[in-house]
């Protein structure tokens, strides 16, 4: 299970730094940008939301796994349920602009993800 916390820490630590520097570097989608989902201020504000929670329970995740508490497992599932879904959905702003290597990252993430999920299983 070491492998599965350190993976859920790096992973919500890399997900609150990648935002932070698109916010501070004003890097932000805009809708010219995905003309299918339109990015507009209210979505973006919600997507963040949500990314955030997610880095947020994973790293939480991530040192009940390591210490060890009754109640682990059960947030471990629902940050990497949030996980899978953003991995999932994420990947088609980068496809739509034909960014492969991006949709590669993210490929790669699900599947250690699987293997996270299946040493905790």
């Amino acid at each position: 299970m070491i492998f599965a916390a350190i993976y859920a820490i790096v992973i919500g630590i890399a997900m609150i730094t990648q935002w932070t520097i698109t916010i501070i570097r004003h890097e932000i989608p805009k809708p010219k940008d995905d003309p299918v989902s339109g990015r507009g201020s209210f979505d973006m504000a919600f997507h963040w939301t949500a990314e955030f929670l997610t880095a947020l329970i994973l790293i939480v995740a991530g040192i009940s796994l390591i210490s060890e508490t009754t109640w682990s497992s059960k947030i471990y599932l629902v940050g990497t349920g949030m996980l899978i879904y953003t991995v999932i959905n994420s990947p088609g702003f980068f496809a739509q602009q034909r960014k492969w290597s991006m949709v590669a990252m993210f490929a790669v993430i699900i599947i250690l993800t699987i293997i996270s999920l299946i040493l905790v299983l």
